[in-house]
């Protein structure tokens, strides 16, 4: 007996497929592809202190700070970022952002030369889009896209002074990197 199992081949209906599926799955250029959720303790440190650092400084509504376990749809995939801002509240039965205005992805070996390269390109073809980040986990050193007034983006900008701030002028706020990498040894 020969079962097939049919896939989604578009981004909504890989967002239905994906709810409440066990195991990471990102929808890439129309293929479901299977992401191992590894996680270093830094790693989780980091997005935890973004999280919290976002949710501090932006009001909640019209933003609402997620976490890698809501979607975001871009011209060609359905992507999971570490950390991510919809600057819209939508419905509570929404299965990817509305309108992310940031989006935050930290780097793991085996992320880099997506998160630097398909992601970023991806990302920026968003038009709601302020920001991109890639933040490291091993150091501090946090790399900034920025959409400017033209529409057209900066960047990346490499900030890597635990006294420097993470000035996010797209959503006129200052995130400073000293608590961004709190509890994250000093390199």
């Amino acid at each position: 007996m020969n079962l097939q199992t049919k896939y989604p081949t578009t981004a909504d209906e890989f967002l239905r497929w994906n709810e409440g599926r066990e195991g990471k799955w990102d929808f890439v250029a129309g293929r479901v592809v299977d992401m191992m959720v590894r996680v270093s303790k830094y790693h989780a440190i980091l997005s935890g202190n973004l999280l919290a650092l976002l949710k501090a400084r932006l009001p909640m509504p019209p933003y609402v700070v997620t976490s890698a376990d809501f979607g975001v749809k871009t011209p060609t995939s359905v992507r999971y970022p570490d950390v991510m801002v919809d600057g819209a509240p939508g419905s509570g039965q929404d299965l990817a952002a509305t309108a992310p205005v940031l989006i935050a992805e930290i780097l793991s070996p085996s992320t880099m030369a997506t998160d630097f390269g398909a992601k970023a390109d991806e990302y920026r073809a968003i038009d709601t889009l302020r920001h991109y980040l890639v933040l490291a986990q091993d150091e501090v050193r946090v790399w900034l896209w920025s959409r400017n007034v033209d529409a057209s983006w900066s960047g990346p900008e490499m900030i890597a002074d635990r006294d420097a701030t993470l000035a996010l002028e797209g959503l006129d706020i200052a995130i400073p990197l000293a608590d961004l990498y709190a509890g994250i040894a000093r390199h």
